[in-house]
């Protein structure tokens, strides 16, 4: 081991893609690892063939020295919110030895879910919502008799993957109280009226890399369910945007607090026909560069930039 780590620490790359340990290595069996290894290796190979030194490590990898890499790129970190405080202080210090894309201010602001009520303020439209925070004293019951809302949904703040993510109605109130009343006790969790199109017709993710809409996807919800994720039976379609659409990716993005390298935007049509926003994800989003190959490269195009520019700062 003690070689093993030797290596490593006399080795300096240009980039560092970031998953976590589970998807470290490819998987015959198991599609959705597969895909995960894929697409990673198909940003690898982008990065490469700018000439970037590349290597592929789990985020909580105790043998590396993070100083010794010009850069690191979020991809697959997708355990971070079972381990968050850990994640938190790991981010504070590998902040100081590497740049991050995205960068540590963005991952802040885009770690909780408040960040909608910023967007909010700059125009943005985003999903009608409601922020219940943490050590709250209220019930379910009270919160939809006071916003006159029956059929809605109950998220965390901080959360991933549709992690204690609920549809509710007036008549199962009762029956999700006592998790609600934990959870409340430990985070901030948020209330929203359930938007019957992402059932009837889907969420969009809008891919957008430095600013410029690049491709689509539609996620539908399996029949029975309201969540789109793949981990619960959704699916994934090819999608043409609108001019509207597109426009209002881009915009979403001008109004962060920084512009970042790369963003997934998750609309939706609300229950009032507009383009809305669902989320934001500036993290760890899943790209489909499997559907759009070519994107690696935009992505890894975009880095080498980022980083000819720091070095010329310097």
């Amino acid at each position: 081991m003690a070689t093993k780590t030797t290596i490593k620490l006399k080795t300096n790359y240009d980039v560092v893609i970031l998953t976590d340990h589970r998807y470290l290595n490819d998987s015959k069996t198991d599609i959705y690892k597969h895909n995960v290894y894929h697409e990673d290796r198909l940003v690898y190979h982008a990065l490469e063939q700018l000439g970037l030194r590349t290597i592929r490590l789990a985020w909580d990898d105790m043998f590396f020295d993070w100083s010794t890499t010009k850069a690191v790129l979020f991809r697959t970190t997708w355990d971070y919110f079972d381990r968050f405080e850990e994640f938190l202080n790991w981010l504070e210090k590998v902040a100081t030895q590497t740049i991050l894309f995205n960068s540590e201010a963005l991952i802040r602001w885009n770690l909780d879910k408040h960040y909608l009520l910023d967007l909010q303020k700059k125009k943005i439209h985003i999903a009608e919502s409601h922020f219940i925070e943490k050590g709250a004293k209220v019930t379910l019951v009270q919160l939809h008799d006071i916003l006159g809302w029956n059929d809605t949904v109950l998220k965390p703040c901080v959360s991933g993957a549709a992690r204690h993510t609920y549809k509710l109605h007036l008549e199962t109130l009762e029956s999700h109280e006592q998790i609600f009343q934990e959870l409340i006790r430990n985070e901030a969790m948020m209330l929203q009226p359930f938007q019957h199109n992402i059932v009837k017709k889907g969420e969009v993710s809008m891919m957008v890399f430095n600013g410029f809409f690049s491709y689509a996807i539609l996620k539908k919800a399996k029949k029975g369910d309201f969540r789109v994720q793949d981990d619960f039976g959704g699916s994934v379609h090819h999608y043409l945007p609108t001019n509207d659409e597109i426009e209002f990716s881009e915009l979403t993005v001008q109004a962060c607090p920084e512009l970042p390298i790369y963003a997934r935007v998750d609309i939706f049509e609300d229950n009032n026909g507009h383009i809305a926003l669902s989320e934001l994800e500036l993290i760890e989003p899943e790209l489909w560069f499997r559907y759009h190959n070519e994107a690696a490269l935009t992505l890894a195009n975009g880095i080498k930039q980022k980083l000819n520019n720091y070095k010329l700062k310097q």
